[in-house]
């Protein structure tokens, strides 16, 4: 058994207001903010925590980018074991991967480099179709000095973990769960998606719970000390969660972006620090103030991306935080409660759940001309509270279900999409839900999110106009959904 590191405690003996923290849910809910879950604790004790279904707390959720605090991790570890310097250069554990005259900037990184963000790239060297993910780092051509300016570059991040894995001779989450996480309760189920060439991706591909994400920032915020061990050591924590180098790269400073960044995790204003997933995966930490906010989510294409959630947290809790027990407010702590108990994903879309066009097109087969999404024909049927998606191309009849009041659950009409390794399909459809909300009366909006071991997701609209029909396909998912992106036009078919 591992360390409890989740004891539960009323807010207000923390400090804290069941109302703010009711507030944060409400308001994340009114801005259509998509959480899966959420995670708040103060002084080493669980405040508030919540999965919106059909999400739960023993849910396996891709992290993205947190995956990167995981790898820094795990090299902070070998470091502390000697096995390896943070100055030293990268390529001396990578001969193998380098091209016959390598380019100085490339002999030139150091670990140290690679964790601050600071390698010689542009950008990431990598693509999905890419098959050596490390080999691409060392034979693309660099364009500046390693360690001179700050580049988010998850090519660097997923040579990290190659590193991790090459001096130990395990999978790097692995080496972790030995070596910290096991002792911490860490889930034995958690795991990470490869690359290509077989190594872990480090720079995305951790899959666990936002408990396990929690258990990582709790020993950062506790530098590096759980109970009466100390798992990894002081200076290093002290290191990777403090201003190592500018991340100000347009000169303007906003949550994320002008505080600087330290060893894969970005530092926030007052001495407070992140580790951050595409989506909405946060562990927010802010030591002076015995705070960690986690959630997980899939806000992938909002506008206001992470600001929504940082905004939210500190205009409602953190800048209302209180050095000593509140009163009690037992009504308050009940309703919170009964919130945490009974969350559900939210639903953004604005608009009706019915229209007088819903009977008109019920059942109905609209025939398209030419488009990017290769989709002959398309309709719509309805039954009850739900409905079904109707998409033929010309190799076969795809459907999504979708509810018109709440979310249906089903499988994504797709077999071709990565697995446990990118590059390789995994045969099987993506769990998925779906809603949808005449936004217009002559205009209906599916909104599909993919919610398996990728996330992503996907609007729909339709427009109805006499016997015609547009169509709209937008999607935001990561090396996914690509052949569900464009516009179209047809008729009704007689």
């Amino acid at each position: 058994m591992g360390i409890n590191l989740f004891e539960t405690s009323v807010p207000e003996s923390v400090g804290v207001s069941s109302k703010h923290i009711l507030n944060f849910l409400e308001k994340a809910e009114k801005n259509g903010v998509m959480l899966h879950s959420v995670l708040m604790m103060r002084r080493g004790k669980v405040i508030a925590e919540g999965y919106y279904s059909p999400f739960t707390q023993n849910t396996m959720h891709r992290m993205y980018s947190v995956s990167k605090t995981f790898a820094s991790t795990a090299i902070g570890l070998l470091a502390d074991e000697g096995r390896i310097s943070l100055d030293d250069r990268v390529s001396g554990y990578f001969k193998d991967k380098l091209p016959g005259n390598p380019h100085p900037y490339i002999l030139e990184m150091s670990i140290r480099d690679l964790l601050k963000m600071a390698t010689p790239h542009t950008t990431t060297t990598y693509t999905e179709k890419d098959r050596d993910w490390v080999w691409t780092f060392f034979n693309t051509r660099p364009s500046h000095p390693p360690g001179t300016v700050f580049n988010y570059d998850t090519s660097g991040s997923h040579v990290l973990t190659a590193l991790v894995e090459r001096v130990t001779g395990r999978p790097f989450l692995e080496y972790l769960k030995d070596k910290v996480l096991r002792d911490l309760g860490f889930s034995e189920s958690a795991w990470c998606i490869k690359a290509p060439e077989g190594y872990s991706w480090g720079g995305s591909g951790v899959i666990c719970t936002t408990r396990d994400t929690a258990r990582l920032a709790l020993l950062y915020m506790n530098k590096g000390r759980i109970g009466d061990r100390q798992y990894i050591s002081e200076e290093y924590v002290q290191a990777a969660a403090s201003r190592q180098i500018d991340n100000a790269v347009s000169g303007h400073r906003d949550y994320m972006h002008g505080n600087g960044y330290g060893y894969q995790i970005w530092i926030l204003r007052d001495g407070a620090y992140a580790f951050c997933g595409m989506g909405g995966q946060l562990a927010i930490c802010i030591p002076k103030e015995e705070f960690l906010f986690v959630c997980t989510g899939d806000i992938q294409g909002s506008a206001h991306y992470y600001a929504g959630i940082y905004e939210l947290l500190w205009n409602e809790i953190v800048e209302r935080l209180q050095p000593v027990a509140l009163p009690e407010d037992e009504a308050a702590a009940t309703q919170l409660m009964h919130k945490l108990n009974t969350l559900r994903v939210v639903n953004p879309l604005i608009g009706e759940t019915c229209s007088p066009w819903q009977e008109k097109v019920n059942g109905l087969r609209y025939a398209l001309d030419p488009n990017p999404m290769g989709i002959e024909r398309i309709g719509v049927e309805f039954s009850g509270k739900e409905g079904t998606l109707f998409i033929e191309t010309q190799e076969e009849e795809k459907c999504i279900k979708f509810g018109m009041e709440d979310y249906a659950e089903g499988y994504f009409p797709q077999t071709n999409y990565f697995g446990n390794t990118i590059g390789i399909p995994k045969g099987e459809m993506y769990k998925c839900i779906a809603a949808a909300r005449w936004t217009q009366e002559d205009k209906l909006v599916i909104r599909c999110y993919i919610i398996d071991d990728y996330f992503g997701n996907l609007a729909i609209t339709l427009g109805f106009k006499g016997e015609e029909l547009g169509l709209n396909m937008t999607k935001t998912a990561e090396w996914f959904l690509d052949e569900y992106q464009g516009f179209a036009g047809g008729r009704k078919e007689r």
